[in-house]
């Protein structure tokens, strides 16, 4: 090929294709071999010399028919392309728009972005990975703003070569002739850099650095010529490096015999790619040329066109070639729109096959041809046509159930014990696939497109129905599972699926028709996974006069499992329909008898009572794999299409049910009947704690139902408000930093969480200091927001949040009661769910564990559960207050109030829930409650009122009553925060004193160590005692202590403090008595002798007593209110065992000195105090000390100068 400059021509002869065709294979036979020979050790400059004088320099000459110099610089100056289309290499910076970008695939090269308007907006830096390109000028990947600077439109002039032969030459078989060969080293993702590294040492007897030097090329080129020689020698050197790196892996290493002129060729034709790669970026005419020549298929040959031929070699292609094919692509196709999306029609025709070769491949998904998926299916309008025109969801999702048979039992459910991770992963890729393509929402909707959307819906049924119910568990009993069962796959892939459930119910909501059409579908393959289970018996159900028959089923007993897709997809879909409003035609598509809401909302049941059980530890002998799957179920990367879902679904259950069978069903699920009917004594405490903890976990489950209602569709709330309402909870915990609200909320398909939009309406950011981060702190008008049982917490955020809220209120001197704020009213479709809360079984579980708690005759009862049933009334209480104030009393059918106020039974001893929590106020273990129960009680005062005030006719009548109600109501707050204070007052100063007790107790034993050990014990005290008014003001100044002329003595004043109600007493003699507290009992210790060895023989040791007291004083007349208001005697027994009685109605206890002819018990001392033996003191529980308390008096007269103060036990 001669260089030439004829005048050019865009249509050549066909003699002319003849002689280049002939010419070109001609070169190429004649050069490539003796050019790239050398492929040990190549001199890379001087091939690239060569190939440029002997081959390109006269390609160059015959396409452009001029000097290319000349031609390239005319081409470049009329104009650069609109695209960018520079390819990334892996680690290379990329930059997305968070403000204009159609979603985060939409990247930009560093260039474009610095010479964007999208440098002033909200951005992500990214590492690239490779293989994407810069989607500067494409107007379906920005909002606005999508061409930079350097991109804006020019002029184009055309220019038409010939690209066939060219491309054909990739393509053609190579004839070998000599005995020339090489062993062929290809690189895979499966072996480590040191494996490659010791197996080339050991089979070739190479330096480390050699075997270095190899690794390094195959790593970057994707292979690498180890062995130069005949074929006998290369094929020898194959085998060794094969059985070496077998010996340290599974797999051995992929090598390959290849003649020298194939190798040549080979690597010729990635230089010739490159050239082209080159070419096309000049002008659009060789693009298109290109473009068309690659998508022409032979006449009467069913052979795929070039480019396809291309694409389904790509995954038997080294790392070298691939990404030239790439690259090639990424500057002709990619950059016109048009051949773009023929590209992605036959891309979509063999995307099954593509797929299959990259799951059985070893390499990456950054170097295969399936990455390029992202560039099309992202793409609206292309997106919109492949889905009308090839199906591609439907196409998808059949690759997903041919690429996975292998995980199928024997009822057709995925079951991942034992998978490949590798394979598994690659999987991934296609589940990535279904997300591009629905990433964006069609704002039209024709016929084709609506049914083509069905068929790729049904399909994705499919897969959702193997994975409904997949890898069912069984309560382990008895002995500890051996081996953990493999979680991770099923819950990646929920992960995976995450997004692509709330996409397609996204799509289905944007038209009325399409949304019953889908929900029909889903709730006819929910109806089929819940039928075909095995038929069980019936059992019947009763309580309250309420009758419930369902299937026999018990979680603890039977599998269960965790993965309910479907279920959770019939929901999104159910909330979707009442937001749209399309519920009102349900009837039409599902018929009531057909809809089963019972079997809709079992599965999910199931799935809430495991957690339950779970959480009780009925499941601890199942291993760590259940824990962890518990785990996501409530984790922020799962919850929206798991545990929220489930919530969801028996809000449905709860409103199309009866709500008295409703509970009977959530009673039986969670096998809790009996607990609720009868209460069966045990010792077990286990199975104490067991009970406890299922009624804690169902009664917060009956929470979310009746009260999380911040769900589009559930109630009228935007997202925005879910939002805020998300981040409000969060900072109720404690301030938070930026990134930590972030990672705590759910992300959308394009990796937002909407955090942005709404923190700066409910919180303020605070600075950093000198160390530290800068946080947000939740504003004061939003404290009101908090509810305790938010969803979404933790046990620990829970506990957290609520002792943060409580210590606010303390701080602000507020009671520390926290209500629920009142919700928002459910719609219409779910307005039935507030029948829950005054229906008759719920009074019974409420009333029963009131009673439990104020009896505390049974530890079926925690304050846990108490803080639960509070919210519960709260809840009531809220939504009865609500409906009031927006409707007349006649309106309103719920009626909390009455049914509270109603008794539980006809027994005479029975209580009303107002009666109960009046009980309540006075039970020790609930101290902290109280202002809780206070709430409540005056919330129930205040719909009293309402309803008394909507039944008055006349409207002066209800002005002056509202306004005595007010004024009454004044002056009882005013009296109650008056007690309140002073009982406050009255716990900070006996808080106090104690402290100060136990310190000075501390210290003077650290101090008088000694005292202790050496100095006996001495009594006395004068009987003397002055009065004090009696000694005059002024004193003499001569003050003798002794003597006939002894002055007289200054009498302090002795002050006592009653610890109930904080008042001072003088001790005087006409003064009230005060009474002293003590504890006496029997102590055999030697204190007299201490330090002194004894000789001890045959001596009779005798008990002496040991009289302690806490100092603490009292009043008689509060010391008799609390000790002498029992009805019935209480036994005591004395020091010698036997029992005596304290007679309660005369105040004092009838032991009394003994006779001096009889002999005298230990039980009388002149300490004046009733003796209970150690034995006796041991078994008596506080409560059952505080009862059994006695005055015992004194066994001589006290002193005419000093009142007597009396001893209690």
């Amino acid at each position: 090929l001669a260089p030439h400059t004829p005048t050019p021509c865009p249509e050549p002869p066909c003699h002319t294709l003849v002689d280049f065709q002939a010419a070109f294979l001609q070169t190429l036979a004649k050069y490539v071999p003796n050019i790239y020979s050398a492929e040990m050790d190549p001199l890379l400059e001087k091939q690239e010399e060569m190939a440029q004088i002997k081959i390109f320099d006269p390609l160059e000459w015959y396409l452009f028919r001029e000097d290319p110099d000349v031609c390239l610089e005319k081409l470049r100056q009329c104009g650069a392309s609109q695209l960018c289309g520079k390819v990334f290499k892996g680690g290379e910076t990329t930059y997305s728009c968070r403000d204009c970008a159609i979603d985060p695939t939409c990247v930009l090269c560093m260039d474009c972005f610095q010479n964007s308007i999208h440098k002033n907006h909200r951005y992500k830096m990214h590492t690239s990975t490779g293989g994407g390109f810069c989607d500067c000028g494409d107007t379906e990947a920005w909002k606005t703003g999508p061409l930079c600077t350097n991109h804006e439109p020019g002029a184009a002039n055309y220019f038409h070569f010939l690209f066939a032969h060219l491309i054909k030459y990739w393509l053609l078989p190579i004839r070998e002739k000599t005995d020339h060969y090489y062993c062929v080293l290809f690189n895979d993702e499966h072996h480590s850099y040191d494996h490659v590294i010791y197996s080339l040492q050991r089979a070739l007897g190479c330096e480390l650095g050699e075997a270095q030097l190899h690794t390094t090329a195959i790593d970057k080129e994707g292979r690498r010529a180890v062995k130069e020689g005949p074929y006998v020698s290369c094929q020898e050197t194959k085998e060794e490096i094969k059985r070496h790196s077998e010996n340290v892996s599974q797999r051995p290493l992929h090598v390959e015999v290849l003649h020298a002129d194939v190798m040549a060729h080979q690597k010729f034709a990635l230089r010739l790619g490159s050239w082209l790669n080159k070419l096309m970026s000049y002008s659009s005419d060789f693009r298109q040329i290109f473009c068309q020549i690659c998508l022409k298929e032979e006449a009467d040959s069913e052979k795929p066109c070039l480019i396809s031929m291309l694409m389904l070699w790509d995954a038997k292609l080294h790392k070298g070639a691939r990404k030239i094919l790439h690259e090639l692509i990424f500057s002709s196709f990619f950059m016109e729109m048009e051949y773009k999306k023929l590209f992605a029609i036959e891309f979509v025709k063999y995307y099954k096959p593509l797929q299959k070769e990259y799951i059985s491949d070893d390499h990456d998904r950054s170097i295969s041809v399936t990455a390029l998926s992202v560039q099309m299916f992202t793409v609206p309008t292309l997106a919109r046509h492949l889905i009308e025109e090839q199906n591609v969801i439907t196409v998808i999702t059949e690759t997903l159930l041919e690429v996975l048979p292998e995980y199928l039992d024997n009822n057709d459910k995925f079951n991942f014990q034992g998978y490949s991770q590798d394979k598994l992963g690659r999987v991934y890729a296609v589940i990535c696939d279904l997300k591009y393509i629905l990433i964006t929402k069609p704002t039209v909707w024709t016929d084709r497109l609506r049914v083509r959307f069905l068929e790729g819906f049904r399909s994705f049924l499919r897969i959702l129905t193997c994975m409904q119910g997949m890898e069912e568990i069984q309560r382990q009993i008895g002995q500890h599972i051996e081996v953990d069962p493999d979680w991770e796959a099923a819950i990646a892939i929920q992960m995976q699926l995450k997004n692509i459930l709330l996409m397609f119910q996204e799509w289905c909501a944007c038209d009325e028709d399409l949304l019953l059409e889908a929900y029909k579908e889903c709730h006819a393959a929910v109806m089929r996974c819940s039928t075909s289970s095995q038929s069980r018996e019936k059992t019947v159900l009763q309580l309250c006069g309420h009758t419930l028959e369902s299937k026999r089923y018990r979680v603890s007993v039977d599998p269960v499992s965790i993965h309910l897709p479907l279920s959770r997809t019939l929901a999104g879909l159910h909330v979707r329909l009442s937001k749209t409003g399309a519920i009102s035609r349900l009837q039409e598509f599902v018929p009531s008898e057909q809809f089963q809401v019972e079997l809709l909302m079992e599965y999910p049941l199931r799935c809430l009572v495991l957690v339950a059980q779970v959480a009780a530890e009925m499941w601890r002998r199942n291993g760590l794999s259940l824990i962890s799957q518990v785990f996501y179920y409530h984790d922020v990367k799962c919850r929206e299409e798991m545990y929220d879902k489930d919530i969801i679904m028996l809000q449905i259950g709860a409103s199309f049910m009866d709500p008295n069978l409703f509970l009977l069903l959530i009673l039986q699920r969670y096998e809790l009947v009996n607990a609720f009917k009868k209460i069966v004594p045990t010792k077990d405490q286990d199975l104490t704690k067991q009970y406890n903890i299922l009624i804690e976990e169902m009664l917060q489950v009956l929470i979310y139902v009746v009260g999380e209602r911040y769900m589009p569709g559930v109630s009228s709330v935007t997202k925005e408000e879910i939002t805020m309402r998300e981040i409000i909870h969060l900072l109720c915990i404690e301030p938070m930093a930026h990134s930590a609200i972030a990672k705590s909320l759910p992300e959308n398909e394009n990796n937002e969480t909407g955090l942005e939009k709404v923190i700066n309406k409910v919180a303020v950011f605070k600075k950093p200091g000198v160390s530290g981060h800068g946080v947000y702190e939740l504003k004061d008008e939003c404290m009101k927001e908090f509810n305790m049982f938010f969803y979404h917490y933790t046990k620990t955020q829970h506990s957290k949040a609520e002792h943060t809220q409580k210590k606010r209120r303390k701080q602000e001197n507020r009671d520390e009661a926290l209500p629920p704020p009142p919700p928002p009213e459910f719609s219409p479709a779910f307005s039935n769910v507030v029948k829950v809360l005054n229906c008759d079984i719920m009074m019974y579980i409420l009333r029963t564990i009131l009673q439990r708690a104020v009896q505390l005759e049974t530890h079926l009862w925690t304050e846990a559960m108490i803080q639960m049933v509070l919210h519960l009334l709260c809840l009531g209480l809220l939504e009865e207050k609500q409906q009031l104030e927006k409707a007349p009393e006649e309106e309103v059918t719920f009626d909390f109030y009455h049914k509270a106020s109603r008794m539980g039974s006809s027994a005479l001893n029975a209580l009303n829930i107002l009666m109960l929590l009046e009980k309540l106020k006075s039970v020790p273990q609930l101290e902290a409650q109280k202002d809780m129960i206070n709430w409540i009680l005056q919330m129930f005062d205040t719909v009293k009122r309402l309803r008394e005030k909507s039944s008055l006719v006349a409207t002066a009548a209800t002005t002056s009553g509202s306004e005595t109600t007010k004024g009454d109501e004044s002056t009882q707050d005013k009296e109650k925060a008056e007690r309140k204070r002073k009982a406050e007052a009255a716990r900070l100063h006996r808080q106090k004193i104690m402290a100060q007790m136990s310190a000075l107790q501390r210290n003077f034993i650290e101090t008088h160590k000694l005292l202790y050990e050496n100095t006996q014990e001495t009594q006395g005290r004068e009987d003397s005692v002055m009065e004090e008014e009696s000694i005059p003001l002024a004193i003499d100044s001569s003050k003798i202590a002794l003597g006939p002329k002894r002055g007289p003595s200054i009498t302090e004043k002795e002050v006592l403090t009653c610890i109930l109600c904080q008042e001072e007493q003088e001790v005087r003699l006409e003064s009230a008595a005060m009474v002293l507290s003590a504890c006496v009992q029997k102590s055999t210790a030697l204190t007299q002798h201490r330090g002194k060895t004894l000789e001890l023989s045959g001596g009779r040791y005798l008990s002496s007593a040991k009289n302690i007291s806490c100092s603490c004083s009292l009043l008689r007349t509060h010391f008799s209110d609390v000790c002498f208001t029992a009805t019935r005697a209480l036994p005591l027994r004395d020091a010698n065992g036997t029992y005596d009685t304290i007679d309660s109605s005369l105040g004092r206890t009838p032991l009394s000195p003994a006779p001096s002819d009889s002999p005298p018990k230990e039980s009388y001392w002149s300490s004046t105090a009733l003796v209970l033996p150690s034995p006796a003191i041991q078994e008596l529980t506080t409560v059952e000390l505080e009862a059994r308390t006695a005055i015992a008096p004194r066994p001589h007269v006290p002193s005419k100068d000093k009142p007597a103060i009396m001893s209690l036990h």
